[in-house]
């Protein structure tokens, strides 16, 4: 998975005062968790832009003045409510033998025979919950639609899970072409039948 480097500097004080003098100088209180001990450091709110407003998801390394290095994952970001500026953001360390739960975007390519003849396509997760070891977690996961006909779906269990757990049920349906008032009946499904009817006769 593709990691952002964010360059911040350690919080000596972590109060409201604090913190307030933070934000009014562009920089965005952040917490790190899941190490021997919380890390309080803060960051210039622009750091966040290819973190926070993409629908890709990325590893993170943290960069400290002093010389430290940490690897982690965005765990939740605040938001105010009304100039939608960034207030506060928590990060989980991330360490090589410990498995992590992440949400990663479904990427979903080809031409499905379904919506050529009509059909629609429908996302119904455009992310998926993963857990696996850092060196594991994919940047997305791909599904080639171009077999599918109307009325066919992919489900969890069609996916390849080789390097990494999918935290869902196995039916849960990941997308599915629907057919429509637009939609044709699948030419190969005609040729299919058109075959299958001289065997039925025969055995007749």
């Amino acid at each position: 998975m593709k990691s952002i480097t964010i360059n911040g500097s350690q919080r000596e004080s972590v109060g409201k005062k604090a913190t307030k003098a933070l934000r009014n100088a562009g920089q965005v209180p952040c917490v790190l968790y899941g190490g021997d001990k919380p890390v309080h450091f803060s960051a210039p709110e622009l750091a966040f832009s290819k973190l926070v407003y993409t629908p890709n998801a990325h590893t993170v390394v943290i960069e400290l003045t002093d010389g430290t290095t940490l690897n982690a994952v965005l765990q939740d970001i605040q938001f105010h409510p009304v100039t939608d500026r960034i207030l506060h953001v928590d990060f989980y360390q991330l360490f090589d033998d410990k498995e992590i739960s992440l949400n990663v975007p479904v990427n979903i390519v080809g031409n499905s025979r379904g919506v050529k003849n009509g059909g629609v396509l429908r996302k119904n997760n455009r992310k998926l919950r993963v857990k696996a070891l850092p060196a594991n977690l994919p940047d997305f996961i791909e599904i080639d639609i171009t077999p599918l006909k109307i009325g066919d779906k992919i489900s969890v269990r069609d996916l390849n899970q080789e390097k990494y757990t999918l935290l869902h049920s196995d039916n849960t349906v990941v997308c599915q072409i629907k057919t429509s008032r637009t939609a044709v009946v699948d030419d190969e499904d005609d040729e299919d039948e058109a075959d299958a009817a001289p065997a039925a006769e025969a055995q007749e």
